[in-house]
């Protein structure tokens, strides 16, 4: 049974910045990462503790055919994504959403 999954608002601005940055360049470059960030949190629903811990409290699992990772955190069935994290811009600039609940 998958788990809940949840985004907190910087996340999908995160989220909705970088879909509008590929539509500009393709209507199906921005479909296909739409796709791929809809499978990728599935994915971490189904089974959050098995992506590698990475800072903090969260774990990261990184998307494969775009350069963004989905950071996320676990805990009582809910997924919470705190950032969809550029793999090259601004490292580590998310900590500080690990300081709220």
């Amino acid at each position: 049974m998958a788990n809940r999954t949840e985004l907190i608002p910087a996340a999908r601005e995160e989220l909705l910045e970088a879909f509008e940055w590929y539509l500009k360049r393709s209507d199906q470059a921005a479909s296909n990462f739409l796709a791929e960030i809809s499978r990728g949190a599935v994915v971490v629903a189904r089974a959050p503790e098995i992506w590698p811990r990475f800072t903090g409290n969260t774990r990261r699992y990184p998307l494969y055919r775009y350069p963004f990772s989905l950071l996320y955190r676990y805990s009582a069935g809910v997924v919470t994504i705190v950032a969809l994290a550029h793999h090259k811009r601004r490292p580590g600039y998310w900590r500080d959403r690990l300081e709220a609940p």
